[in-house]
């Protein structure tokens, strides 16, 4: 039993963890927020949210592949890719940076003479979907990483090896 647990349970747990924290970020979010974003995605919001969910996945096969226990170590030949995954992370928040400046360059384009506040706001408004995606993605391409090194600890432990004596294959 414990074998399954340290092999084949802990890993396929600790791989999917992001996905639920993912989850429970989107869902902690303002329902009126949700909402508006949803309403007024952009083709950028869509190139970031879709790119950071494919990204994502393949962060959790090699998560997953990185807990799994082989004897007295983990296999660590897809740690070099689920680090350079886990940079590509950076790419989001800047994408959505880049959103964010375009909808404000378009916002204070299409203005013509005076411009009640209230207007600025309405137009300035989906220009921040981008960030809020961008930001999204970056967390989600977080955590697969971080569940690994974590993981490696914890599983470490309960297979009944000291954790200082994780493998020195890290995620540099």
């Amino acid at each position: 039993m414990r074998r399954f647990v340290v092999c084949s349970f802990m890993p396929l747990v600790l791989s999917l963890l992001p996905v639920a924290g993912l989850g429970l970020v989107t869902f902690a979010l303002p329902l009126q927020g949700r909402e508006y974003f949803i309403q007024h995605v952009t083709p950028l919001d869509w190139l970031i949210l879709v790119g950071g969910l494919v990204l994502m996945f393949i962060q959790l096969l090699f998560g997953w592949r990185a807990l799994t226990w082989a004897g007295e170590c983990f296999k660590t030949d897809g740690d070099i890719w689920l680090s350079h995954l886990a940079q590509a992370a950076e790419w989001f928040p800047l994408l959505g940076l880049l959103g964010t400046v375009a909808g404000i360059l378009q916002t204070f384009g299409s203005m013509q003479g005076p411009t009640s506040p209230e207007k600025i706001i309405q137009l300035y408004a989906p220009a921040i979907t981008a960030t809020g995606a961008g930001l999204l993605m970056a967390l989600a391409n977080i955590l697969p990483t971080w569940t690994v090194m974590v993981g490696r600890d914890l599983i470490r432990v309960l297979a009944g090896f000291p954790a200082e004596k994780t493998t020195q294959a890290t995620m540099d």
